[in-house]
């Protein structure tokens, strides 16, 4: 099972200084890949419930620097070589998907074919308002952005007839290195989400749910894929539990998990963020 960590892009971690400490300490230390995640808008007071905490609150301040995951990732791209690159998760309905496929292909280019895209529906019906967006059947609109994303990266030209987008004979380059293959993860624990990452997607990426609920979660995409006839060895099962310690980690591999993803804040000062992520990595037995 490998291990990868998610601290970039928010608070000190939106730090250019602390970005280039993090990423080059983790690919140093041995950490399989580098997760971040996305908010365009936060409000101090939403309405909406955040269904990752037990009290249903964003344990992020909404004046704090949340930079977009796909520039930061570009700048930890430029430092590093090796270490794998993913959105954890990119709320896919909140964007144009054109716009999506082509950033993405992009970074793909840039990083060498170490780019994954992970994507979710999300949970804000006030950032979906703020941008203009339809917060209603957002998941359905994922789905077909999904597949208009692999309608761009494996056409040239391309073209797509859905209920949300549409496009026809269009050119869009670069293409990802592995061009329609690029993995595209599915995160989100709702039956739904594991429906859609098993008919549309690469993998899963299961974020904050108690480390006694993998298991159940793991075995139900499992039996999606045998629904489906996909193999389950071949699919990515990510997980960033809200509870796990290093002892969780021999359970979590025997039920089915391939990527376990360590969430934490990084200190303010690079010197201080590159010993961090060396003791993490020794905490976790990262190798």
């Amino acid at each position: 099972m490998r291990v990868s960590l998610h601290a970039l892009g928010i608070g000190h971690g939106a730090s250019p200084e602390v970005i280039r400490a993090v990423a080059m300490a983790a690919e140093r230390n041995g950490f399989s890949r580098l997760w971040c995640g996305e908010h365009v808008v936060l409000v101090d007071a939403p309405a909406s419930r955040y269904p990752y905490s037990e009290d249903g609150r964003i344990p992020v301040l909404s004046d704090a620097d949340w930079l977009d995951p796909l520039l930061a990732l570009s700048f930890a791209a430029g430092v590093t070589s090796q270490i794998g690159l993913a959105t954890g998760v990119l709320l896919l309905p909140e964007h144009n998907p054109i716009v999506i496929a082509k950033q993405a292909a992009t970074l793909d280019v840039l990083s060498a074919g170490r780019f994954s895209l992970g994507v979710g529906v999300g949970w804000s019906a006030e950032e979906f308002a703020a941008l203009g967006v339809p917060f209603a059947r957002r998941g359905r609109r994922a789905d077909e952005y999904i597949a208009a994303l692999r309608a761009v990266w494996d056409g040239d030209p391309a073209s797509f007839e859905g209920e949300f987008v549409r496009f026809d004979a269009i050119r869009v380059n670069p293409k990802p290195l592995r061009g329609g293959a690029l993995p595209v993860i599915v995160g989100g624990n709702s039956d739904a989400a594991l429906r859609r990452a098993v008919a549309l997607a690469d993998g899963w990426y299961g974020f904050g749910m108690p480390t006694a609920g993998v298991s159940a979660r793991v075995a139900g995409l499992a039996e999606e894929c045998d629904r489906r006839g996909r193999p389950f060895s071949e699919f990515t099962v990510a997980v960033a539990p809200s509870d796990s310690t290093p002892d969780d980690l021999p359970q979590l591999a025997a039920a089915g998990v391939t990527e376990f993803v360590v969430v934490d804040a990084p200190p303010s000062s690079p010197a201080e963020a590159n010993v961090w992520v060396s003791e993490l990595a020794r905490t976790w037995g990262v190798r």
